[in-house]
């Protein structure tokens, strides 16, 4: 089975054809192949396979390295949106994917760069179903009192705002607690910014089904909304520990994301690792 694997500010995964598996992609097979020193190593899988609705140039499914599977990612989605490209799904450079958060639209800027159409995002869902309709709230984790905005963007977003201290915060202490909070029954992505100038943001992001992580599309896409929303100016500069993303936040909270994602190399997994999968 081949395969390629992709990075995106540090946020790196294994991209698959649907056609090159014989087997489904169950939780269990999932955490094997993503496993850092026993399979691949990656902070998930991309599952590309052909669009059952017309209008669409491929569908897309996310799985965290976890097992479980992902709405919507960001850096994920420019790197499947790439791929295709490179592999000749499409020669366009606006198109349409599927994937389980809906329709999403991007536009290949250059070689390795792209914008994400993220839709509108939403300050109250089923995945904070206890929240005001501002998306405000409030918890307790690792002994700490804190404020948080809730952001639906195709996943739940749990957006932190941290004056100080941003750097030395245990996100293994902090993280967990959080995004299996009884208040987001679908668990939650979370992430910890602070407000450096009017349009510059810097975020430390816990995934879903991952922990930290190097950067997150949809973790940063979470900071920026909440930052516009406290008074920044868009397009929000979201730092992140692999690199920049923009983050336009349009006066109905509409979303495009743009920032870069590359392949590292192609694979092929051996005879023996299959086997292995297969019987997972």
């Amino acid at each position: 089975m081949r395969f390629e694997k992709w990075q995106a500010l540090g946020n790196d995964y294994a991209v698959v054809e649907q056609s090159e598996l014989g087997f489904e992609l169950t939780p269990p097979r999932v955490r094997a192949f993503c496993a850092t020193h026993t399979g691949v190593g990656s902070d998930g899988i991309l599952l590309l396979s052909e669009a059952e609705e017309r209008g669409f140039v491929a569908a897309l499914r996310i799985f965290n390295p976890d097992g479980s599977e992902a709405e919507l990612s960001g850096n994920g989605v420019r790197e499947a949106v790439l791929y295709l490209r490179r592999n000749g799904w499409t020669d366009s450079d606006t198109f349409s994917i599927s994937t389980a958060a809906g329709e999403v639209r991007p536009r290949i800027t250059g070689a390795t760069t792209c914008t994400v159409d993220m839709g509108r995002a939403r300050l109250s869902s089923k995945d904070y179903p206890s929240g005001a309709a501002d998306g405000g709230g409030s918890l307790s984790a690792a002994g700490r009192e804190l404020r948080f905005q809730h952001v639906s963007i195709g996943n739940p977003q749990c957006a932190i705002e941290v004056a100080e201290g941003l750097e030395e915060l245990d996100l293994t202490a902090l993280g967990p607690p959080i995004e299996n909070h009884e208040l987001f029954p679908n668990r939650t992505n979370v992430s910890f910014w602070r407000r450096d100038s009017d349009d510059t943001i810097t975020a430390r992001i816990f995934e879903r089904g991952a922990g930290e992580t190097m950067s997150s599309g949809t973790g940063a896409t979470g900071a920026a909304v909440a930052a516009v929303l406290g008074g920044s100016d868009s397009p929000v500069t979201v730092r992140l520990d692999g690199g920049e993303l923009e983050v336009e936040v349009g006066e109905d909270l509409h979303v495009d994301l743009t920032g870069w994602a590359q392949p590292v190399y192609r694979g092929e997994l051996s005879h023996e690792f299959l086997e292995a999968l297969r019987n997972t």
